[in-house]
């Protein structure tokens, strides 16, 4: 795993069994945006009705809280705030956003 090879300590926190509250959630949004948050390819997504497409921020706050499996993973969380969603920076990027 990336993580490992690069001697990053980090926390695995499975979404599925342990959802994350609605203010971490807030708070990643903020950080984010709602829209870099999507898991686009997830069966959770491709079966919300059209209207996702106008949803605002809250309204992805609300759905994230109701749905973990609609969060893009894996989501990186620096000092209690999301620095990080996804595998598709660049190791540029990533090493940044991570501190390395």
């Amino acid at each position: 795993m990336w993580l490992q090879n690069h001697g990053v300590e980090y926390e695995f926190i499975n979404t599925r069994e342990n959802s994350p509250t609605a203010e971490s959630i807030q708070s990643w949004v903020e950080a984010l945006g709602a829209k870099s948050m999507r898991n686009t390819s997830g069966q959770s997504y491709r079966a919300l009705a059209e209207e996702k497409q106008s949803w605002t921020d809250e309204q992805w706050v609300e759905a994230f809280a109701e749905d973990a499996m609609l969060l893009k993973r894996p989501l990186f969380v620096k000092e209690g705030t999301a620095v990080l969603v996804g595998f598709r920076a660049t190791e540029d990027v990533m090493r940044e956003k991570l501190g390395l």
